[in-house]
């Protein structure tokens, strides 16, 4: 048999790739003469430049040493050039939440995002993949873009500081030095739908997440809403609340394109080349729930796999939540199997290399569906 395992992480426990690998080494205990091809994906987050940069022969990592994080302190990190000249750049390697010691909702900026896109626009990049999930702040991209050329200034003239909170002073935007992008274009890579502004916004429904408190989320949505009076552009365009708007920033001012992040890293990735002659797909995640199928990773794992190439599909997840869509024909839980969360979190390489042999145990046949 040919097995595609092609996982998205479990969040907060185990990398998509360790993931992968566990589950592999879990299906060629029980069946070790199958071909078992790893594809460990991502949906615009976290670890989207992993998943890229190990599916992609030739892919180059290229250092960017001291950019400012989320908090001005400076973080060492990297972008990705693939073989065609496209740019890959992930915000959550330097301007995520994680890189905080503590949430600041109102001061948390992308510079350090404009910093690479820069480092790789100097490289000559024919084009910009920027996968922008896990971000600290909700600046609506200004940090970035002044660390491209943008300047944001004040009523009196003078730049504004970086984060949410400097925009409710934002009183003109000169964009006259602001780097020009790649000739090939930029994509903006995410996994949600929400809009710049409003109840459904990057301020009300991402700020609490970021730490913002009623009152915070009230003072960025306002801050956004100036923002977007003075770029233009589309705030109201699905996904343009990512990242805390920062899709909606380079959308207006780069006209870059908001793709669902889950199905362009699977392109880049090559998920439908290694469908080809497959006879299962194994994929997962943390929690499979109602919002599985809908733009994440699992979702498009089962589009490309069940609906496009009539490949089934098997699921691994530390928990399932909602009844398995069609296209699914086996389900491994992983709290169930451990016992509890807790025993699945604290070994998670160990039960997903169980999930893998259990898996292998009763769909390892010559039909696996």
């Amino acid at each position: 048999m040919r097995i595609v395992i092609a996982p998205d992480a479990f969040k907060g426990t185990v990398a998509a790739d360790a993931a992968a690998v566990a589950v592999a080494e879990g299906w060629l205990r029980v069946r070790p003469g199958d071909e078992v091809v790893r594809l460990p994906l991502a949906d615009g987050g976290e670890g989207t430049l992993d998943a890229v940069a190990r599916a992609v022969p030739g892919a180059v990592r290229v250092p960017v040493l001291g950019a400012p994080g989320p908090d001005g302190r400076p973080v060492d990190t990297a972008w990705l050039r693939l073989p065609d000249g496209t740019g890959v750049v992930e915000l959550a390697a330097v301007s995520g939440l994680p890189l905080m010691d503590a949430p600041d909702p109102m001061g948390a900026h992308t510079a350090g995002l404009g910093v690479v896109v820069g480092a790789a626009l100097r490289a000559g990049v024919s084009a910009l993949v920027i996968a922008v999930g896990g971000s600290a702040s909700t600046d609506g991209g200004a940090g970035a873009l002044a660390a491209l050329g943008a300047r944001f200034r004040d009523l009196d003239g003078y730049e504004l500081p970086y984060g949410g909170q400097a925009l409710a002073r934002l009183a003109a935007i000169d964009a006259t030095g602001l780097a020009t992008p790649p000739p090939g274009g930029v994509q903006i890579l995410t996994d949600v739908t929400n809009p710049l502004l409003g109840p459904t916004g990057a301020a009300a429904v991402f700020g609490p997440q970021k730490g913002a408190s009623a009152d915070d989320v009230a003072a960025l949505d306002a801050g956004l809403a100036r923002l977007a009076a003075l770029l233009g552009g589309n705030p109201a365009a699905p996904g343009a609340g990512a990242a805390g708007g920062t899709a909606y920033g380079f959308a207006a001012a780069w006209n870059a394109s908001i793709v669902p992040g889950a199905i362009r890293v699977a392109e880049l990735a090559g998920l439908p080349d290694a469908l080809a002659g497959a006879d299962l797909v194994i994929t997962g995640e943390g929690r499979f729930d109602a919002t599985s199928t809908h733009g994440k990773v699992v979702g498009t794992v089962l589009d490309l796999a069940h609906h496009g190439a009539g490949v089934p599909v098997a699921l691994v997840a530390g928990s399932v939540a909602a009844p398995l869509p069609p296209g699914v024909v086996a389900a491994t839980d992983l709290t169930r199997l451990a016992g509890s969360a807790t025993a699945a979190q604290a070994d998670a390489a160990h039960w997903l290399r169980r999930a893998g042999a259990a898996l292998a145990g009763s769909l390892g046949r010559d039909d696996a569906g």
